[in-house]
């Protein structure tokens, strides 16, 4: 399912976040959509949104959208990395969360600066257990970053490339993702807030 810029717009202001909306142009709006409708499954599968929307130069609203991951693959939920368990964002606006760093050292990505909060599950059972009495917060590693590192290629099932972080399934997506972010970064600062909503969110 896709979605407009004005509901992701209407969405994140109905939870008491903001949006962004300066004129003076590439003040982003990342907003991930975990899909409600797997409730809870571990699909392995690129089924959730990543959004981008801001005002570019010439004062115009840009919206794009990406097929990607907010929840970790089956790898790591069923081979847990630390005894609390794998991590899964918990939903909610982190403001600044982020910056242009290397994931893992090795390409440009959105990398975690300040903390965030994350459910952890070490059951093993194949279904994220979203408890609030399992909520930790802290420096975890939570970066936005591609899947594939082919040129024009998209990956279909997320298995090892999310321990918690946000995956890009398309290597072509992520590019012009980063080709905005570091507009924005020139203009803003290196700073990113990052939003986290759920398809049942919309409207």
């Amino acid at each position: 399912m896709s979605y407009t810029r004005e509901q992701i717009e209407a969405a994140v202001t109905n939870k008491g976040y903001v949006y962004f909306k300066s004129p003076k142009g590439y003040d982003v709006n990342i907003v991930g959509i975990r899909n409600s409708a797997t409730k809870g499954r571990v699909t392995n599968a690129f089924d959730d949104k990543m959004t981008i929307s801001y005002i570019n130069q010439e004062g115009e609203w840009m919206y794009h959208e990406f097929g990607c991951t907010t929840d970790p693959g089956s790898h790591w939920v069923e081979n847990i990395m630390q005894e609390s368990g794998v991590a899964i964002l918990k939903p909610g606006q982190y403001r600044g969360s982020h910056k242009v760093g290397l994931h893992q050292g090795k390409y440009e990505a959105l990398r975690q600066q300040k903390p965030l909060q994350v459910y952890r599950d070490n059951n093993e059972d194949n279904h994220y257990d979203l408890i609030e009495e399992n909520i930790e917060k802290g420096i975890f590693g939570i970066n936005i970053h591609r899947a594939t590192s082919k040129a024009q290629g998209t990956s279909t099932r997320v298995d090892k490339w999310s321990a918690g972080c946000q995956v890009i399934a398309s290597n072509a997506d992520f590019k012009l993702f980063m080709e905005i972010c570091n507009i924005a970064k020139g203009r803003w600062g290196n700073s990113f807030t990052y939003t986290l909503i759920e398809s049942k969110d919309i409207i």
